[in-house]
């Protein structure tokens, strides 16, 4: 099979310390190491088809193959690709970064197991690991043991322990599939175990960790499959050592093809954040909110003394995400540039404290928790409200993060009036009448100056910035937020006017008009889900499900979501996996879906 060029119908495996991408055809293209932020020993998805760089992957080749399938093991992280060759050997892989209880504690090496064996025939196979250092500038140096590989990369070294002849890895020698094939690559460790007995218990414990995390989802009727796959992936972003959020897995995938907006999202956005929680939340899986709550208060510790709170940090609580050009990497498909680092750390973006403070609220009020929220998180939050109320008219770079486009913003204002408003529900649940009274008073004051600012008569609508004449596609939120109630006639205006400019077929874009790098081209994923939502709630459902439906249909082979949608085509554009979109994807089928008590 000939090698095609980079795309985004890749698979996810991890374990919440590590991940990786992998490609239909079986192939690691990206992989960071020793965490989810680190240097990308796994890096050909930025440089394929790119002669001078032929490393950084790890492929088991089948000699003569013409054809490739791949698919999740059912609920669980568990990646199974299977290769056919022309004289009908099958090659079956199986790809895993084990996961599972041990010893009272999560057992989630820095680390990926790959299993292999013949389905029929004599499968002829060549194994090439080739691990880069230093962001592609180099292939990582080898030493071999006798039954083991290590590789040093520069912030690592990894271990490659197999029952495969060691020669022939190193070699890249083809030689015939007679019994099954196990690869741990990982820490640096000594195996005393047997490598065939280690990965099988592995595999075993690894499902059955993710098969028990899926059993206690509160899915809705319709479309469990695809909320189970998404909610799978929305923790696989998760840094479970700090309890960050990443939005993405990757960096510098463009948003569209030939398009220099392509960024580092290897980062927890503190909005980010709060979006997956809910969802999480939602789907009963309350765990990685109490994580990310240990994250969020470290942060607020950290930026108390601050005078502004940044939007995103690194997932070991960085501050200074400094924004630099990766000279080694020709970049997705040769566009150009990579970026290690976001500027966005810089900007200001005055949702941030709104959407800290609703992040936690659901702990001051869940039962179901291990350690409820209570008035020393409170005064915590507080603090934060206070940003709120300074900040709600300010000017600052918006949701989109407008690199030199200062507005005051009405999502922005409306997150800020969210926060405050949160405040006084957590202070009247607690039986602080008095803080109640004073934070609710901010929100009557707040509410009352957007609707004054940033609502336009002439359009029936609510615009994207105070005495603006545009939308975008947040303002979709604004029922969601509470802000506004399912029967104002405002919120149905700003549904139609949103659609009237932003629709194209039955995807939506964030916004129309040009930015720091012209007008955007393809459809910001998100956006749309948030217009099946605001259907729903102003009555048009029919149409809502139909615009679902296709919006599953755009998925990739395996049931992921990147960032972007070319409108015509329908391809994936910018980082992968999402989790923005995967967010969407679960919030509308539960918005959807039938109820339980009318499925039987």
């Amino acid at each position: 099979m000939t090698k095609p060029p980079a795309d985004l119908n890749l698979a996810v495996i991890g374990n919440c310390a590590i991940a990786a991408l992998i490609d239909r055809r079986g192939r690691y293209v990206w992989a960071c190491f020793p965490d989810l932020a680190g240097d990308p020993m796994f890096c050909s998805l930025m440089a394929n088809n790119h002669g001078s760089l032929d490393y950084g992957y790890f492929e088991v080749e089948l000699i003569g193959c013409v054809s490739s399938e791949q698919r999740y093991l059912k609920n669980t992280a568990v990646v199974v690709t299977t290769l056919r060759d022309d004289k009908d050997g099958v090659l079956e892989i199986v790809d895993f970064a084990p996961r599972f209880k041990r010893t009272d504690r999560t057992f989630r090496p820095i680390g990926v197991v790959r299993r292999m064996r013949a389905l029929s025939g004599r499968p002829r196979i060549r194994i090439r690991l080739r691990p880069a250092s230093g962001w592609g500038a180099k292939q990582a140096a080898t030493t071999r043991g006798s039954n083991h590989i290590r590789y040093i990369g520069e912030d690592v070294v990894l271990r490659c322990t197999t029952d495969a002849p060691v020669s022939y890895i190193l070699n890249e020698t083809a030689f015939v599939m007679d019994e099954p094939i196990n690869i741990l690559l990982g820490p640096d460790e000594t195996l005393n175990t047997s490598i065939a007995g280690t990965c099988r218990d592995f595999f075993e414990r690894t499902c059955d960790y993710w098969r028990e995390w899926t059993r206690y989802l509160s899915i809705p009727f319709e479309w469990q499959d695809a909320v189970i796959r998404a909610a799978i992936t929305l923790k696989l972003c998760n840094f479970e050592e700090s309890g960050a959020i990443l939005a993405a897995l990757t960096t510098s995938i463009p948003e569209a093809k030939d398009t220099e907006r392509n960024w580092d999202y290897r980062y927890c956005w503190l909005r980010d954040g709060y979006f997956v929680v809910r969802a999480l939340n939602r789907l009963g899986a309350t765990k990685t909110m109490e994580e990310f709550l240990h994250y969020i208060t470290n942060v607020i510790a950290e930026e108390e003394e601050r005078e502004v709170m940044q939007p995103v940090f690194g997932i070991h609580y960085e501050r200074q995400l400094i924004e630099e050009l990766v000279e080694t990497l020709p970049g997705y498909r040769g566009m150009g540039p990579v970026r290690r680092g976001n500027q966005a750390y810089e900007h200001i973006q005055n949702d941030v404290y709104g959407s800290v403070i609703l992040a936690v609220t659901q702990t001051f009020f869940d039962d179901r928790l291990s350690r409820l929220g209570g008035p020393d998180l409170l005064r915590y939050l507080e603090a934060v409200g206070e940003r709120c109320v300074d900040r709600y008219d300010k000017p600052d770079a918006g949701l989109w993060e407008l690199r030199g486009d200062a507005h005051v913003h009405t999502y922005s204002s409306v997150m800020c009036w969210a926060g405050v408003d949160r405040l006084a529900r957590i202070a009247e649940q607690l039986g602080l009448g008095g803080r109640a009274a004073y934070w609710n008073g901010h929100a009557d004051r707040i509410r009352a100056a957007i609707d004054e600012n940033a609502y336009s008569a002439e359009r029936n609508s609510f615009v994207d910035t105070w005495g603006g004449n545009d939308v975008d596609g947040s303002l979709l939120l604004l029922l969601e937020l509470g802000f506004l109630d399912s029967d104002d006639p405002r919120f149905a205006g700003t549904v139609d006017a949103v659609g009237a400019e932003l629709r194209r077929g039955n995807l939506l874009m964030r916004y129309s008009k040009a930015d720091d790098f012209g007008h955007p081209e393809n459809s910001f994923i998100i956006c749309t889900f948030w217009y099946i939502d605001a259907l729903v709630k102003i009555g048009r459902t029919g149409e809502a499900r139909q615009i679902f439906e296709e919006m599953l249909s755009r998925r990739n082979h395996v049931g992921l979501l990147s960032e972007d949608l070319e409108p015509n085509t329908g391809e994936l554009w910018g980082n992968f996996p999402q989790t923005y979109s995967m967010v969407g994807l679960i919030n509308s089928a539960m918005q959807l879906s039938r109820p339980w008590d009318d499925a039987f």
